[in-house]
């Protein structure tokens, strides 16, 4: 689908979109067919991507009936900070390419609902655009660039700008091999760039012969981000430094050594290294390592309000959307986004009811069929 032939954005919610699933099949029509590979498009064969819904489709939830609810809630305290439900929108770069607003859109919804938002540092309005259209506190989201004075500038900034948190994405010091972005020839169109990087060094493109090596040949690892690194970024700043991109509680127990406030399970939405596990499947081991010292989140593979419920169930203090909110953000921008918000909390709340759970403390692994 050409640029041309775009649907624009609905000026109002049809009564048919029930659940955030349902916002998948309108926002296609208002996405290029590049953009569309982009943001649906995961590592090699996808089959990490789809297991991270199909994992939670596997657990099942033991009802409960006639237990008290007087009181009921979805209030948590995370870092300082006391949020109204456990669900935050995803780090996700270049939102202008599902709706021309882009990440200010988004920012608006998650204020306008209470929820946390963490901002890409692949952005395509800069974080202290972002900041200033948020009532809602913020979390950074950053990536160790090459330039290492560039990384220190971004923290600084994003101190500056009032942000609450870093939010430092571990698990892509390369791309994973993105075969349905090659096929479509995803490029960014001319008008749309990661503005928080503008002015950044880029180290050279290395482009492979034949015979020679394609990636240890160049100096693209070189540079790659280690355990220093974190170190070093962790003593840098005064805000909280989350870890994303965690499954192997090996490195969850590390991460904490090193000073991490806490651990975002991911596998980056299975668009790094296919054939890793569920974010679900990998969660209870990490939050095993964490042992209670730290928050965990998850990120990955939530459709619905009981996906957040069997998260939480599983230990995870919070849950963080991608797709589903950028399917609603094409569809019909910050009132799209704010419904999926809305849909998931409601959907969240349902379920505890059934479930007997009066609160999130109260949902544990009891609460499944397992």
């Amino acid at each position: 689908m050409s640029a041309d032939s775009l649907q624009p954005p609905l000026a109002q919610i049809p009564a048919q979109i029930a659940s955030v699933s349902d916002y998948e099949s309108h926002a296609r029509p208002r996405m290029t067919d590049s953009a569309w590979a982009y943001l649906q498009g995961a590592s090699g064969d996808e089959l990490t991507c789809a297991d991270n819904k199909a994992a939670f489709d596997r657990i099942r939830i033991r009802q409960r009936v006639l237990s008290e609810m007087k009181g009921a809630h979805t209030r948590l305290e995370l870092l300082g900070h006391t949020w109204d439900f456990p669900i935050m929108l995803a780090p996700i770069a270049f939102q202008k390419l599902a709706h021309p607003q882009g990440e200010v859109a988004s920012v608006l919804a998650a204020s306008a609902m209470g929820a946390g938002m963490v901002v890409s540092t692949q952005a395509s309005v800069s974080l202290e655009d972002l900041a200033r259209a948020a009532s809602r506190p913020l979390w950074f989201q950053l990536y160790i660039q090459p330039d290492r004075d560039y990384t220190l500038d971004l923290v600084r900034r994003a101190e500056a700008a009032g942000y609450q948190a870093l939010v430092l994405t571990v698990d892509s010091p390369i791309n994973g091999l993105r075969n349905r972005e090659q096929r479509a020839g995803f490029n960014l169109p001319a008008d749309i760039e990661a503005v928080n990087l503008r002015g950044m060094r880029h180290p050279r493109t290395h482009v492979a012969q034949a015979g020679s090596s394609p990636l240890f040949g160049s100096a693209a690892l070189d540079t790659a981000p280690t355990w220093d690194d974190l170190r070093a970024l962790i003593e840098s700043t005064k805000l909280p430094v989350l870890v994303k991109g965690i499954t192997d509680p090996d490195d969850a127990r590390k991460a904490i050594e090193y000073g991490a406030s806490g651990i975002i399970v991911s596998n980056h939405g299975g668009r790094t290294l296919d054939g890793m596990p569920a974010t679900i499947d990998a969660l209870p081991y990490v939050v095993e390592a964490a042992a209670g010292q730290v928050p965990v989140l998850l990120d990955g593979g939530i459709r619905r309000g009981s996906d957040v419920f069997k998260a939480i169930a599983l230990g995870a203090h919070a849950v963080l959307v991608g797709r589903p909110y950028m399917h609603a953000l094409a569809t019909a921008g910050a009132p799209g986004v704010v419904h999926v918000l809305h849909i998931l909390r409601t959907e969240l709340e349902i379920t505890m009811a059934l479930a007997g759970t009066r609160s999130l403390a109260e949902i544990d692994r009891s609460a499944l069929w397992m």
